[in-house]
């Protein structure tokens, strides 16, 4: 089956790929990915593997194999070293005034049968007096470690 995207190097980056490979320092992705490309080289110095001997002789799947090279056609060197930013983004759970609602909380009586607060009581409390949703302990942990106040 003929490759729908043929990895030619030129003696530049051949140069620059092996360079990064003999200094072992980077990424460890970043040097597998230029591992990948040298094997895939289908110029007149490279040895032109397939992607399952590339796969066999990396220790990476095929279809990396395949994302590299794709990569580089389509984007160049660097991209295809290079992993992409993750494109995830989640909203806050709590803005300004629910951290400050957080913070009024927290410096409030505790719970009746409690000593103090803990923050999956925090947390709890938060969603009780529907401040918000739902509201892990871990977020409530990250905004209190914010304030300077001591709450001892």
């Amino acid at each position: 089956m003929k490759k729908k995207y043929v990895v030619t190097l030129t003696e530049q980056e051949r140069g620059a790929l092996r360079a990064l490979i003999s200094s072992g320092k980077g990424a460890a992705r970043k040097l597998s990915h230029a591992r990948i490309l040298l094997k895939a080289d289908s110029s007149a110095g490279g040895p032109g593997w397939a992607d399952a001997a590339i796969s066999a002789g990396v220790d990476v799947g095929t279809a990396t194999a395949e994302r590299v090279r794709k990569r580089f056609v389509e984007e160049g060197l660097e991209a295809a070293l290079t992993p992409r930013p993750s494109s995830r983004q989640r909203p806050r759970k709590l803005d300004g005034d629910g951290e400050a609602h957080l913070i009024a909380l927290t410096c409030s009586e505790s719970p009746a049968g409690h000593a103090r607060w803990t923050l999956r009581l925090l947390a709890d409390g938060m969603v009780a007096l529907e401040y918000v949703d739902s509201l892990s302990y871990q977020t409530v942990r990250r905004v209190l470690k914010k304030t300077s106040s001591s709450l001892g």
